[in-house]
């Protein structure tokens, strides 16, 4: 199952240092998951050229496997992410061609 996973970064005046104080531990983990195939593809938020948030595209079995990804995922630990939408999707056959 695909599931899109946007994750929103606090607005409070600690949110940008909370998210570069973590930013490399979430970077290896996504590498990690995106050579493992589980993690398809992730993009930034912007408001502006400031990040705000991240939207990730995995394949895992189950809803219960995003949870556990999310348990041990450094911008939650990090409490960079506020705020976190988790929705079924399908990546359309296009694109999956480009994910090979």
């Amino acid at each position: 199952m695909q599931f899109l996973v946007c994750g929103y970064d606090g607005d409070d005046d600690g949110a940008l240092e909370r998210r570069m104080a973590v930013r490399q531990e979430h970077l290896a983990l996504g590498d990690k998951l995106a050579a493992e195939g589980t993690m398809l593809f992730a993009v930034a938020l912007l408001d502006g050229d400031r990040m705000v948030g991240s939207a990730i595209v995995v394949e895992v079995g189950s809803r219960e496997d995003v949870d556990r990804w999310l348990e041990i995922e450094p911008y939650v630990v990090g409490d960079v992410w506020r705020r976190i939408e988790v929705t079924a999707c399908r990546v359309g056959p296009r694109f999956q061609e480009l994910l090979g």
